[in-house]
């Protein structure tokens, strides 16, 4: 297949780097817009990942929007809205779209596929590529289990069975609105930990996992997926790689909030929290996991404060 990828952040290069390996005809587009993207195109490597000399690198959207079958995005949730507009004047059509990234809109509360599928000529297709894993990981050899979910079964089957490999065992995803709110919300979690890990409460995670599992399961089932996926591969599944590994950006960036240092590196869960907060609100559903993290992000109450907040709640079952 024919497949561009746009954005080289250390999880989009990994994305090019992993379907050139398994034998993808792979070109990579981003714009020359920062020092990391700037070193990565002059030296094909970003310490990470090395891309051999089979992945094209490409800095006109014209070019690299030039027929591929796929077109797989990985960049700021955030900006995807932007993007998609830019990428529907150029016209694309009868292409497949991948959003490997995991947010929700914060101003309309929308899931990634939802913005995208709007967007979008209606002759192209939407998938969503979820699930845990580490750039550096994939890299060094070692293997794991991810979803790709998509409105269209077709696209759905077709992307499971070109993208699967002895590295990355894929499953075929559901759920579309469970699979999309868990990934985002997963990184809130992935934040929450890093605040305990600030506060040498640890030992706490396995209540955080238990608890912040229920109450995205919540969330899922208001509006309108399977609560059953916030136990899957997408949130639950994904929780080792967000609430414990030393490469979860989420996690190191809850530790230092505490630590009053400052973290420069991309936190998906900051803006995720936002639209989760707001979600809740219209939606009636309780997540005082998520309040309590948008309250240390956003109001500046202190994370022992939060935490207290927590365990004052009122006694009940546990479901």
């Amino acid at each position: 297949m024919k497949i561009t990828v746009i954005g080289c952040g250390r999880w989009g290069s990994c994305i090019a780097w992993y379907l050139d390996k398994i034998g993808h005809t792979v070109t990579v587009y981003s714009k020359m817009d920062n020092n990391n993207t700037i070193s990565l195109f002059n030296t094909r490597t970003n310490g990470i990942v090395t891309f051999p000399e089979s992945v094209k690198l490409e800095t006109s959207i014209d070019v690299a929007l030039d027929s591929p079958d796929v077109i797989v995005i990985s960049i700021n949730s955030q900006g995807l809205r932007s993007l998609i507009k830019e990428i529907n004047e150029k016209g694309v059509k009868n292409t497949i779209f991948v959003l490997c990234m995991k947010g929700i809109e914060i101003e309309t509360g929308e899931r990634l596929s939802e913005i995208a599928s709007k967007g979008l000529d209606e002759s192209n297709r939407v998938a969503v590529w979820l699930g845990p894993g580490h750039p550096q990981e994939f890299c060094a050899g070692i293997p794991n289990c991810m979803v790709i979910d998509s409105a269209d079964e077709n696209v759905k089957n077709k992307l499971v069975n070109e993208f699967s490999s002895d590295l990355i065992r894929f499953y075929y995803g559901a759920d579309l609105i469970g699979n999309e709110v868990g990934a985002a919300s997963k990184n809130v979690i992935g934040i929450a930990a890093g605040i305990l890990d600030g506060l040498n409460l640890s030992t706490l995670k396995g209540a955080l996992m238990s608890r912040g599992t229920r109450e995205i399961s919540r969330l899922i089932s208001a509006l309108g997926g399977n609560e059953l996926s916030a136990y899957g591969l997408c949130h639950l599944g994904d929780y080792e790689a967000t609430v414990f590994s030393k490469f979860s950006h989420n996690r190191m960036f809850g530790e230092m909030i505490v630590r009053g240092e400052k973290y420069d590196q991309l936190a998906e869960g900051y803006y995720t929290v936002a639209a989760l907060i707001n979600l809740s609100k219209k939606y009636q559903v309780e997540l005082p996991i998520c309040n309590a993290v948008y309250d240390v992000l956003y109001n500046g109450e202190r994370a022992e404060s939060a935490m207290s907040k927590l365990f004052e709640r009122s006694l009940k079952k546990e479901f």
